[in-house]
C-alpha cells in the first residue's frame, strides 16, 4: 500500500534501518579511528625546569623528575656531580631508573644499561640517551637542554 505522496511502509522501514545502521556504525567506528590517528600535541617547549631543591638529591642518588611533557632523570654522583639525561629508554620508550647497587642507569623493560654518562653499555638499546645540563641556582637544581 503507498501512501499519497508514494513512500511506501517497507520504503519507510528500509530508509529508517538504514539511518540508524549507519549511524550506530558512525558510532562505533569514531573512537577506533580518533585512537588510530590521534590529535596533534606539539611538544613542550620547556628548555629549562627547577626540579627540586638539592637536599632531595643526596650523593649516591637518582631521581626521576618531571621535564616538559617527558620525564628525565638527575642522577648525583658520590662525589657530589649532578648529571641529567632524557628518562626514556632509547630502545622502547620505557622510563629508565638509577641502580645505586649497579652504579648505572637501567632499563627495567629489556634489561638496557647505560652508565653515569649515558652512553649505552649492555642490553637491546641502541643509542645513548639524551644529556641534559644541570646547575644549581641556590638550593634549587635546574635542569636545561644542551644548545
Amino acid at each position: 500500500m503507498a501512501n499519497e505522496d508514494g513512500l511506501s511502509r517497507r520504503r519507510l522501514i528500509n530508509w529508517l534501518l538504514s539511518l540508524g545502521s549507519g549511524s550506530l556504525l558512525g558510532v562505533l567506528l569514531y573512537p577506533i579511528i580518533r585512537y588510530v590517528t590521534p590529535a596533534d600535541q606539539p611538544e613542550a617547549a620547556v628548555g629549562t625546569a627547577v626540579v627540586g631543591p638539592l637536599r632531595d638529591f643526596p650523593p649516591g642518588s637518582g631521581k626521576v623528575v618531571r621535564f616538559g611533557d617527558r620525564p628525565a632523570i638527575v642522577v648525583r654522583l658520590t662525589g657530589g656531580e649532578l648529571r641529567a639525561f632524557s628518562a626514556v629508554c632509547t630502545h622502547l620508550g620505557c622510563t629508565v631508573q638509577y641502580r645505586k647497587d649497579l652504579e648505572l642507569i637501567w632499563c627495567p623493560c629489556h634489561n638496557g644499561r647505560f652508565d653515569l654518562t649515558g652512553r649505552n653499555v649492555a642490553g637491546p638499546p641502541p643509542r645513548p640517551l639524551e644529556a641534559f645540563e644541570v646547575a644549581v641556582r641556590g638550593d634549587q637544581v635546574v635542569v636545561s637542554r644542551r644548545a
